[in-house]
């Protein structure tokens, strides 16, 4: 009975503590176990692109097009009018919702991609290519969609200041430190081993640990917002509906649109799920560091994670069904 009490008494240090304690170990506004969690989730994933075969994409000029397209220009838009039709009364979440929208996915992109059988080479540089224009677009796209566009329809808009250098800082660390990991234990070790002792024996036991990275990530970020979000269960379903159904949307449009351009079912895949993931890395350090953690808008990209795993790893299933009904097999 002495140690059954003992043990309850230590879980409820623990869980009561454990948002101080994160909060503490932070860099900036990024929380430390997240950073940690964030980074891990993309080393594998990275570690295991083919970068030696980066050749064969070169002549993809209208696979690019069309995903700079459906990126930056289709998603933004789309998640704007689902933000604000879902949530006119409530500015925090929906801006939350647009600040989410705007950032491009640059990590969980190339865990759906793997397990969804997409180009993994291709897929490694729409990330790089999404990076760069997010330090470029990300600042003047998030000034136009939340202080200019909605002047246009008699709206009262949202003023906000996001500093460059801190979009280039996030996306430096969460994609350039497990980028250049990576790509240095691929060489490092395809020298020292082959490519058959690599793809058999490493890969098989590193890569899966890319998910426990992930599961991770969304844990710590839950212990510090879950409170919020169990208290207010239906503000968390408001804004979890227009997520979803952006998530949705943006994945059948991009097949669509990937099936009518006869891409192959690998180039259709990972131009799917790169358009219809998100950054939220990135929007919740814009969102924290902007309007600081307890905000609405800090809340609203709280969720997104949370909304976009479960339905990511149905659309996962969704694009293996699709692929046993695929007509194309090589890119167009």
């Amino acid at each position: 009975m002495y140690w059954r009490w003992r043990s309850a008494f230590c879980w409820g240090i623990f869980f009561s503590g454990i948002e101080e304690v994160f909060n503490t170990l932070s860099i900036g506004t990024v929380s430390l176990p997240i950073a940690v969690g964030l980074l891990w989730m993309m080393y594998p994933v990275l570690a295991k692109v083919k970068y030696e075969e980066l050749s064969k994409i070169r002549g993809a000029a209208k696979q690019f097009g069309v995903s700079l397209a459906l990126n930056w220009l289709i998603g933004p838009i789309i998640m704007f009018a689902l933000a604000w039709a879902f949530l006119p009364d409530e500015p925090g979440y929906r801006t939350g919702l647009i600040i989410t929208g705007l950032a491009r996915c640059i990590a969980m992109v190339l865990i759906w991609n793997m397990l969804a059988g997409g180009d993994s080479e291709y897929c490694a540089v729409l990330v790089a290519l999404n990076s760069v224009f997010q330090i470029v677009m990300y600042s003047p796209l998030a000034y136009f969609y939340l202080a200019v566009v909605p002047g246009w329809f008699g709206m009262k808009g949202t003023a906000v200041d996001i500093s460059m250098w801190d979009i280039a800082k996030s996306v430096l660390i969460f994609l350039g430190i497990p980028l250049a990991a990576g790509i240095l234990t691929r060489f490092t070790l395809l020298r020292r081993n082959g490519a058959g002792w690599y793809d058999t024996k490493f890969m098989p036991r590193l890569g899966p640990t890319a998910l426990i990275g992930l599961l991770f990530t969304i844990v710590v970020m839950f212990s510090m917002q879950g409170d919020k979000i169990l208290a207010r269960p239906l503000d968390g379903l408001r804004v979890a509906i227009p997520l979803a159904a952006y998530f949705a949307v943006m994945f059948f449009v991009s097949f669509a649109i990937s099936i009518g351009l006869k891409f192959s079912y690998e180039m259709s895949a990972t131009q799917s799920f790169t358009a219809a993931s998100n950054n939220f890395e990135l929007a919740i350090a814009v969102a924290i560091g902007t309007f600081t953690i307890a905000s609405q808008e800090a809340l609203a990209t709280v969720i997104g994670p949370l909304i976009e795993v479960p339905v990511l790893i149905g659309l996962v299933y969704v694009a293996l069904w699709l692929k046993g009904k695929f007509i194309h097999t090589s890119t167009a």
